[in-house]
């Protein structure tokens, strides 16, 4: 399934080969916490369910890193981007299952 045209692709793009190379990124732990909903909607992924279970507090640490006490509205933000992603790639789903 492409990705062309969904919010925040290029995003989630970056975080796919960021995983694929193994380098920990603030794009890498956005897939990792996507990855189930991902799978569920047909995409091969490398990761398990059990490699999203502490993406959110790995995407937290590095934020925290990078930009201090504005950490928790950049993570918010993130998640919001995030969220639309997984709900247009549903939608995008359903449409092609039910076709």
């Amino acid at each position: 399934m492409t990705l062309d045209g969904l919010p925040s692709n290029e995003l989630i793009q970056e975080g796919l080969e960021d995983l694929a190379q193994h380098r920990a990124s603030v794009a890498a732990c956005l897939v990792k916490i996507a990855s189930p909903r991902m799978r569920r909607c047909g995409m091969e992924m490398i990761l398990s369910d059990d490699d999203a279970l502490n993406a959110d507090r790995e995407l937290y640490a590095l934020l925290g890193h990078e930009h201090g006490n504005e950490a928790h509205s950049r993570y918010n933000g993130f998640l919001r981007e995030l969220v639309s992603f997984e709900r247009a790639l549903e939608a995008r789903h359903r449409r092609m299952r039910d076709a």
